[in-house]
């Protein structure tokens, strides 16, 4: 797409007139300059100079970009060089520092040492951010209340994370996504308020309130300076995540997450005398091949598909309405390879240190997906929004089921998408995004809960409906999630006028006109043993 420029010419009254060249280009004050896949604002003088000026102007906005483009691309290897390091510490750490050769505090020592060295080479003085929110949250940790530790905690690391990623946006100015400092502490914020939770489930909550997976992982000790430095900035999740929970990453520095997994198996009915010794490096190479069929799909799909394409003038003015359906589709679909590959290759960086092990499945096959944060097969196969979204960065789905969804007693789905949105950042295209999400899981769940019965009587209509919710759910998804990518408010508005706003009339008239069947409503609140005993009396 050719790139839009912005020219401010004299008018006869003497106060400067805009006018936009290029195809997407929008007519603002400011005007709008499409810059490494977002929009970025350019401040030009408001005073007209000259012809002689304005080429300084251009001269110094091509400059300005260059630099950015330079500035991200340098990131962007930094990042993917981090991310290689990790994988062979992560090997080096599991064969010569394991829990049988070495102490826990050992090896709590060495994954924080070269977590914090990683951080400090890919983000140099912005990784001061970091150490500053883990020891302010560690001081509440240690002096607050165990009545009020998770809502100190909760407010101190979302208020932190939020002025962050405000600021982010004058560092690194407007929509110029990079791999900067707010990813690891997006992650970072996300580890604190978990462990929040856990320790004051477990030092501030009766047994009997909790429910059995809060019982699992409540934390009942607080944890050391050492343990906690550890959990926050170890190498292998640092950078680029996921969030684990603290009981099972005390359980692999200790050398008990394996052990603990293979004895709720019964092995003598499968033949084995001894417990078996599973081994990560299948999963870890399979997971790699992966990553590099990611990274090519990224060179070559994502390239020829750039999220521009949604603002060229062809798409908004001269697509039929099919058309850009399909072309919506084809470029979220090119959108995907970036986020695969950095999963991916965390989760393999990780399972590469002998974490991620999730026991074993009714083949006998060991599984590595404790922490794993796609599942690709059932994405592209999704059949429901839910499914989709329960497939797509999984430990951010469960951290925020686990710390809202299940706890807050108001509007639940509303309060959870409000989070998430918060969490992300600032960007006017996520809460685009995650407000029309509520509209669409409202009504996705509304007309399967009418529909979905009169399908299951055959296995041809069962077929046909899967087809359908399949098309459906792949095309809504593609509608919901654009302006996440675009970031702002003028090309989302102009894409969905493009597009009729059909999916939010569309919902709208579900919800209005459908009725919702409370019976097939899922609960929402988990199990307690109080509630149990409560129906039992019942």
């Amino acid at each position: 797409m050719p790139r839009s420029r912005v020219r401010k010419l004299p008018s006869s009254e003497g106060r400067p007139s805009w006018e936009t060249s290029g195809s997407g280009a929008y007519r603002t004050r400011k005007g709008d300059d499409w810059v490494g896949g977002a929009w970025k604002e350019v401040t030009i003088s408001s005073k007209w100079k000259g012809h002689s000026d304005r080429k300084s102007t251009e001269y110094s906005g091509e400059k300005d970009r260059e630099e950015q483009h330079s500035y991200s691309l340098s990131s962007q290897v930094n990042f993917v060089a981090c991310q290689l390091f990790a994988l062979f510490a992560a090997f080096w750490f599991r064969i010569y520092l394991s829990p049988g050769k070495t102490s826990p505090d050992v090896r709590h020592a060495f994954v924080t040492v070269f977590g914090i060295y990683f951080v400090i080479f890919c983000f140099g003085w912005y990784s001061v951010h970091l150490f500053v929110l883990v020891l302010m949250c560690y001081g509440i940790m240690v002096t607050a209340n165990v009545s009020s530790i998770h809502r100190y905690s909760f407010f101190v690391a979302m208020a932190y994370l939020t002025l962050c990623h405000v600021s982010r946006i004058y560092i690194f100015h407007y929509g110029i996504l990079t791999t900067d400092f707010s990813g690891p502490l997006m992650i970072v914020t996300q580890k604190i308020t978990t462990l929040a939770f856990q320790v004051h489930d477990g030092l501030g909550r009766r047994a009997e309130d909790l429910s059995a997976e809060q019982h699992r992982l409540a934390v009942k000790v607080k944890p050391s300076f050492l343990e906690y430095l550890s959990y926050l900035l170890n190498f292998m999740s640092v950078i680029a995540g996921p969030c684990n929970n603290f009981k099972d990453y005390i359980a692999f520095i200790e050398g008990r997450h394996i052990h603990t997994k293979l004895l709720e198996v019964n092995w003598k009915q499968r033949g084995f005398h001894s417990l078996p010794e599973p081994s990560p490096t299948r999963a870890v190479i399979r997971k790699l091949c992966m990553t590099l069929v990611s990274l090519l799909l990224f060179l070559t799909l994502t390239k020829s598909f750039p999220i521009t394409c949604l603002t060229d003038d062809w798409f908004v003015h001269k697509a039929n309405f099919l058309t850009r359906l399909c072309y919506l589709y084809i470029v979220m679909q090119a959108s995907k390879p970036k986020y695969y590959f950095a999963w991916t290759l965390a989760d393999a960086v990780n399972n590469a240190a002998g974490f991620g092990f999730s026991g074993v499945d009714k083949d006998g096959t060991f599984c590595w997906d404790l922490l794993s944060n796609l599942n690709i097969w059932k994405i592209e196969t999704a059949t429901s929004f839910k499914m989709y979204l329960e497939n797509w960065n999984i430990q951010t789905a469960t951290w925020l089921k686990r710390v809202c969804y299940e706890r807050v007693p108001w509007y639940p789905t509303v309060l959870t998408f409000f989070l998430s949105a918060l969490w992300h950042g600032v960007y006017p295209g996520y809460y685009f995004t995650f407000l029309t999400g509520i509209l669409v899981t409202v009504a996705a769940r509304t007309v399967r809960n009418n529909f979905r019965h009169y399908f299951r009587s055959s296995k041809a209509l069962q077929v046909a409906y899967d087809v359908v919710t399949w098309a459906v759910t792949q095309l809504a998804v593609s509608y919901t999630v654009a302006p996440f990518v675009m970031l702002a408010v003028e090309p989302t508005i102009s894409l969905y006028k493009s597009m009729y706003f059909y999916l939010h009339i569309i919902s709208l008239l579900i919800i209005l006109f459908l009725p919702i069947k409370p019976h097939a409503h899922i609960q929402r609140q988990p199990q307690t043993l109080n509630s149990i005993n409560k129906k039992k009396k019942d």
